[in-house]
């Protein structure tokens, strides 16, 4: 009997169930893996490719709500939307089929399964897949090729380490502290922590400390009582009240003053609030996920950070690698940018020639991710014909000169406006430390948080 050219992945926790399905379809597929650990899928989707997988609907021990299959779908359709995937529950009912289908399944199968027809409509996948009414086997390479995970795209291996590392402690409620330059991803990186965790159903509430200034501190987060000050007119639960049975996202947590670190911390170690107004505490559950873009540890020796709140928020750490760190990824993040621009400024034509792509590929991108998509958007909106040219696009040297070829662009058209010369200091500074807030704003004179809301303010 010859078998058919499929690869399948059965995943379950049921070290009999997957016994069970590698013995009976290795007889019909050339390929057949298992795993008992869903955490697993996107490394092996990303290593062999599955035309299907076999996914059941619940792993942790005594779950029959079958929101763990539903989590696991999405992720497998947002990593290979071409993948066929057949849900097996022992739970199953109409309802429940009915929603596996409209989320994208193929076909559900009920546990214990009957082996004809689960070897039925496994051939009824692949058969479909080889004719290609799914997708041409180009297409199949090239959706391996450009491997999304949870909002992030890339292959390099410094993304994989990025990548393993989220999956080994979304599971937790351990806090994870995010480190890395602007425009890296931390965000991408927080949300896709709470996507995978066992709070994924629950409220996401992020909270930009750049942006919330000392005098509402306490208001923002911790909430107050009608009455509690002047324009108090009602009472208001505060953004960490909000978060509780979610996950509270602290961006930008290096720009606290260490008044407002201590009363962060004190809430942070009692797991309770007290509004502002009243003396009652009230407890909080929340998985807490921190991000900067500071150098803490250089901030600790220097007393502007504490070492007990660094301790506090960082039993785990997410070090994202800048752009010139993951230069293999350059590509495939600049095709993704290029598809949504196509589309959104109606230019289906418009494509990377080889000689941009390679200066693009050698460009240092201090801005990161974030630049490379303004850049993108950008060349698509201001180019002539339908090859994207080097000319295209504005890449500053490393050392931003004195000539008016290196200035950027607000003084292009000589825009001597303060702002504008305010934005070129800033990005000279940026460009100049690589990145460094703290020695751009040392060279700046200014406060890290002054730079921080610069940046902010302009853009970069």
């Amino acid at each position: 009997m010859s078998k058919l050219p499929c690869k399948v992945l059965v995943v379950d926790d049921e070290e009999d169930i997957l016994l069970a399905g590698r013995l009976l379809l290795k007889q019909h597929v050339e390929t057949v893996k298992t795993t008992s650990d869903p955490n697993k899928i996107p490394a092996l989707l990303q290593e062999y490719g599955f035309d299907v997988v076999l996914l059941d609907m619940n792993y942790s021990a005594g779950a029959t709500s079958s929101k763990e299959g539903f989590h696991w779908l999405k992720q497998i359709l947002q990593l290979a939307p071409a993948t066929t995937v057949i849900l097996m529950t022992a739970y199953g009912d109409i309802e429940l089929a009915v929603r596996a289908l409209k989320e994208g399944a193929t076909d559900f199968v009920l546990k214990p399964w009957q082996n004809e027809k689960l070897v039925t409509i496994l051939k009824s996948a692949c058969q479909n897949r080889s004719s290609g009414t799914y997708r041409s086997a180009a297409k199949a390479e090239q959706d391996k090729t450009a491997f999304h995970y949870d909002g992030f795209i890339g292959v390099s291996a410094a993304m994989q380490r990025v990548y393993q590392t989220i999956d080994k402690v979304a599971g937790t409620d351990a806090n994870v502290l995010i480190l890395g330059e602007n425009g890296t991803g931390k965000e991408v990186a927080a949300r896709a922590l709470h996507s995978k965790s066992r709070r994924a159903g629950s409220v996401f509430e992020k909270v930009d400390l750049g942006a919330v200034s000392e005098t509402l501190f306490e208001s923002e987060l911790f909430g107050h009582a009608k009455g509690a000050f002047t324009d108090a007119k009602e009472d208001r639960a505060g953004r960490l009240e909000a978060a509780s049975g979610g996950t509270l996202f602290l961006d930008e947590i290096g720009n606290l003053s260490l008044a407002l670190q201590a009363k962060l911390l004190t809430v942070l170690q009692s797991r309770q609030v007290i509004r502002l107004g009243t003396n009652k505490p009230r407890p909080i559950d929340i998985r807490l996920i921190c991000a900067t873009n500071m150098p803490l540890y250089d901030m600790v020796r220097e007393g502007t950070f504490r070492q007990d709140l660094l301790y506090r928020i960082n039993t785990v750490e997410i070090n994202l690698p800048p752009l010139r760190e993951r230069r293999e990824d350059i590509k495939l993040l600049a095709d993704h940018f290029l598809k949504l621009y196509r589309k959104k400024y109606d230019r289906p034509d418009v494509h990377l020639g080889t000689s941009t792509l390679q200066r693009l590929t050698a460009y240092h991108w201090p801005g990161n991710i974030r630049e490379l998509d303004h850049a993108l958007e950008r060349a698509v909106i201001l180019c002539d014909g339908n090859e994207l040219q080097p000319d295209d696009f504005y890449l500053a040297p490393k050392h931003l000169g004195h000539t008016s070829a290196a200035l950027p662009d607000a003084l292009a058209g000589e825009d001597y406006t303060l702002e504008a010369l305010e934005k070129m200091m800033v990005q000279k500074a940026l460009v100049k430390h690589s990145g460094n807030i703290t020695h751009a704003a040392k060279e700046l004179g200014i406060t890290r948080t002054a730079l921080y809301r610069r940046i902010e303010k302009h853009g970069l």
